[in-house]
């Protein structure tokens, strides 16, 4: 039997790889990951995490507005509360990440990688 990643695009398989790389408590939006990656953009990475990201710490790739997934709002707050991740009331008083804190900037994600990323 093959591996998942042996029938992934190279794409999704690096989406899923940064992702993975993302510490307990802190988040990278789609398009932070894109840019990370140079390559794709936020739709690209929407899409990779949509058809594969549940294989891997989704909720720690969120959209730039900081609320969480519409249909997978409770699930990502369950996460968030059980890492600490920052989160701020709306002023309707929902939950949402608060990005300034929460947000990753991707310090530390080159290691294990072959070549040097700057």
């Amino acid at each position: 039997m093959g591996r998942m990643s042996e029938e992934l695009p190279a794409y999704a398989e690096h989406v899923l790889e940064l992702a993975e790389r993302i510490p307990p408590g802190r988040v990278m939006t789609y398009g932070d990951v894109a840019e990370w990656l140079g390559a794709g953009g936020p739709r690209q990475v929407g899409r990779v995490m949509a058809l594969y990201g549940g294989a891997v710490p989704w909720w720690r790739v969120v959209r730039a507005d900081g609320l969480p997934l519409p249909g997978s709002e409770l699930r990502a707050l369950e996460h968030y509360r059980a890492e600490a991740t920052p989160l701020r009331l709306t002023a309707a008083g929902e939950p949402r990440l608060d990005m300034r804190r929460a947000r990753w900037d991707g310090r530390g994600a080159e290691d294990g990688r072959d070549e040097a990323h700057t």
